[in-house]
């Protein structure tokens, strides 16, 4: 891929819409693999998925024009995927495994299109909503994402001159080398781009999975952004989100099948993939609740992505977990990804390096750590909390508890009934930057 001058480009910003989204494609690959298991397993649930900023003091509204997110927007729901893309699909292997995506599902794509949304501002901040089919409302949530974050982004260096965007991203540059140049210390490191969904933008993530590439070398293993993977030559990583329990669970007709829905959601996932893509997310309601009452064949997964919990407190779980159930953890994967930056991957890699198979994913302070580098100060362009959460499932409220109360979405009332149901062991509320 040619390297853009990015500063450059941000200053000629003169055309009237410069399209944040430009490909289906620029999503996270686990989207992809569950759209292809929910069309299969769930093609009649519908499912309602919203936009939810955990920074509160960040006015959205205030900063983002409402007309600019619209026309963003409305051209996401323009595109279509080319010939290209789903022949590089079907053809392409990934994670090993030839014609991961099954050939209806292929042709099924080639006709797919975002569907509508409903945009309002309400105190500050925008409240957007996706409803309708799963199978259509869940590729909403990356490019969503990544239109907002850009356009903050966007709206923060309008009127900016040339030589001070110059130096804005010169220091960016040399911060992101910095890091790896102490990640390369780490002689085994496996660690991957997770950072699509909160990234300054499209130009930038691409940078930095270029710099990545050169600078890390095969310890670079790849990227989430399925774009980037096709256009870099690339891994395309990723395996499964928090959406899917959630679903599950609020579908579940009984405290039961409320109890069994994380279970379920692993039944279904074996039944389409396998390999390094066996990854269990345990904690949707709960870490400890998911290892207590964990069925005995759930350990025989490659591996787990512990999210929301202090990683090397929560790792050291997992593997009592897996010995307890005559696993040898040096045999098992664990990949972390929630908020990693340079410090926190080399702890965890210090702490685990020899006892299990590491990777880690970088994510938001990998694509937009622009902290302390803007030449006018302020912090218009640090990062901010913000996702996309399904928030109801044919009409029943969808909730994440989270081993971190701050990170918990969805009604009060259905949270408290949920805690009843998995208890509250584990849980501790920590501040959430990103």
């Amino acid at each position: 891929m040619a390297v853009t001058d990015i500063a450059t480009r941000t200053y000629n910003h003169n055309w009237r819409l410069d399209p944040i989204v430009r490909s289906l494609l620029d999503t996270d690959f686990y989207k992809l693999l569950m759209l292809q298991m929910i069309r299969h397993l769930y093609p009649d649930v519908r499912a309602t998925f919203q936009l939810i900023n955990r920074s509160t003091t960040v006015r959205l509204a205030d900063v983002i024009d409402e007309g600019e997110l619209r026309a963003q927007l409305d051209h996401a729901r323009t595109l279509r995927f080319s010939k290209k893309e789903l022949i590089w699909l079907a053809g392409n292997s990934f994670y090993g495994q030839q014609r991961m995506f099954a050939p209806d599902f292929i042709a099924w794509l080639a006709d797919f299109r975002l569907p509508e949304y409903e945009l309002r501002a309400v105190d500050g901040q925008y409240e957007l909503r996706f409803e309708g089919p799963w199978t259509e409302t869940t590729m909403w949530e990356i490019p969503a994402l990544a239109i907002v974050n850009e356009l903050r982004a966007r709206a923060a260096l309008r009127g900016r001159g040339r030589f001070a965007l110059d130096v804005l991203y010169a220091r960016a540059k040399a911060r992101l080398w910095e890091k790896i140049e102490r990640l390369q210390q780490l002689p085994d490191l496996v660690l991957s781009d997770f950072g699509t969904r909160r990234r300054h933008g499209f130009l930038w993530q691409r940078w930095c999975v270029e710099a990545l590439k050169e600078g890390l070398g095969e310890r670079f293993i790849g990227t989430s952004n399925v774009l980037l993977a096709m256009d870099a030559d690339l891994e395309a990583i990723g395996t499964n989100a928090h959406e899917l329990p959630m679903v599950l669970a609020a579908l579940a007709g009984s405290e039961a099948e409320l109890r069994r829905a994380p279970y379920r959601v692993l039944e279904d996932w074996q039944r389409h993939y396998g390999g390094n893509l066996l990854v269990v997310l345990p904690d949707a309601f709960g870490t400890a609740a998911f290892l207590r009452d964990a069925p005995d064949w759930v350990a025989g997964w490659t591996g787990f992505r512990p999210d929301s919990a202090p990683p090397i407190e929560t790792g050291e779980a997992i593997l009592e977990w897996w010995r307890a159930h005559g696993q040898d953890p040096r045999e098992k994967l664990l990949i972390f990804s929630d908020g990693m930056d340079v410090e926190s991957i080399e702890a965890v890699y210090r702490h685990f390096h020899g006892r299990v198979r590491l990777s880690f994913g970088w994510g938001t302070n990998l694509t937009n750590d622009f902290r302390g580098c803007d030449p006018e100060g302020g912090s218009a362009l640090d990062p901010i909390s913000l996702v996309a959460k399904v928030v109801e499932a044919n009409g029943r409220p969808a909730v994440k508890l989270s081993d971190n109360p701050a990170k918990a979405t969805g009604d009060p009332a259905e949270i408290a009934r949920y805690l009843r149901v998995f208890g509250e062991e584990g849980r501790a509320a920590r501040a959430v930057s990103v």
